[in-house]
């Protein structure tokens, strides 16, 4: 009878040390969440921020409205992917880094057009979808030659990068025939009344000593927060046993959080044409520039991105163009194909 009693005290204790076991080995998975969470919402508010101090210094020197516009602004639209895949790539995960950048373009063209579409009809000029769109998919296409060889090198990433400042070159000259467009596309970036200004020289340097204080601290920030995402992501990978192309999935539709935010609003306020451009110039910036840094910084062979991988991102944008190009518009019901697009795209992923 004795031996019974403590034979079910001993069960019981073992009950309990496996509970505990379990929940102690659940706390590392949970502190990767917690760090992928805190990184994405450092990291967003930070590099929005950045590029806020950016645009207000530039506008302090004189800087043009349309070179601010054509080049700070594009930019700030990738700052996240641009931080995100260069870190990978430092730590020698570049099928991270480009699957970073396909996912982002993808959800992109799916997820934010998608979003924007449901909401109001993405209507544009055509002159906008025949040469900015024009120009995305050459980016898209250099992107896709690129990467067709299974490798990507330190020739291929300076290509790259110096086709984003051909982009650039092409972006600015267009930006000065519209430059109402890129006033627009600025004031939607910093809301600041700019009014006042500074009556002398004294609060000139104030102002522009702070948003340089802010703007470094913002940089800085960007990068703890990515390191942070990348650690929970990477973790989370190593424990779950997810592919490249699952924390690609996670890191791109997070970095491409910006983007969605801002294509609801826009759709909410009627301004279609602010959501394309961002979509855009964000997938240019992010297909030249993002890819082009991290094969300079870590260039090596790519093992996880697929040739299917890349054809869901061409696929995308193909079928996202054909809809903008055909009636010059977005419709709902089309923002409906997009999304369910996105939807198949992240079941694959997780396949």
């Amino acid at each position: 009878m004795e031996n019974a009693r403590l034979a079910s005290r001993c069960a019981e204790s073992t009950r309990g040390t496996g509970t505990i076991g379990s929940v102690f080995r659940k706390i590392p998975v949970l502190i990767d969440i917690l760090k992928i969470a805190a990184g994405l919402v450092a990291l967003i508010y930070a590099a929005d921020r950045l590029v806020k101090s950016a645009v207000r210094i530039s506008r302090a020197f004189g800087v043009s409205v349309v070179l601010i516009g054509a080049v700070i602004v594009g930019f700030g639209t990738s700052v996240p992917e641009f931080v995100v895949s260069a870190l990978a790539s430092l730590e020698g995960n570049l099928d991270l880094a480009v699957s970073n950048v396909i996912s982002s373009n993808t959800a992109n063209v799916t997820l934010v057009l998608g979003s924007g579409a449901v909401l109001w009809p993405l209507v544009a000029r055509r002159r906008i979808i025949r040469r900015e769109g024009a120009l995305m998919f050459a980016a898209v296409a250099a992107l896709t030659a690129m990467l067709a060889g299974g490798s990507l090198n330190l020739w291929e990433g300076f290509v790259l990068l110096a086709m984003l400042g051909l982009a650039i070159w092409q972006m600015v000259r267009w930006s000065s025939e519209d430059p109402d467009a890129a006033l627009a596309q600025i004031d939607d970036i910093d809301e600041e009344d700019d009014d006042e200004e500074p009556d002398d020289f004294a609060r000139w340097r104030a102002t522009v000593g702070k948003e340089i204080l802010i703007g470094l601290a913002a940089l800085i920030v960007t990068v703890i927060a990515a390191d942070f995402l990348l650690d929970g992501v990477v973790g989370i990978g190593a424990r779950l046993g997810f592919s490249a192309v699952v924390l690609g999935l996670i890191t791109g539709v997070g970095t491409s959080l910006p983007e969605l935010a801002a294509a609801i609003s826009a759709a909410r306020q009627r301004q279609p044409e602010l959501v394309l451009g961002n979509v855009l110039g964000s997938n240019i910036f992010n297909s030249l520039g993002v890819i082009g840094l991290a094969a300079v910084l870590g260039p090596g062979r790519l093992y996880e991105v697929t040739p299917t991988l890349i054809a869901i991102m061409v696929g995308s944008a193909l079928v996202a163009g054909f809809f903008a190009f055909t009636g010059q518009r977005i419709n709902r019901f089309e923002g409906l194909i997009l999304l369910g697009a996105f939807g198949a795209y992240a079941v694959y992923a997780f396949v």
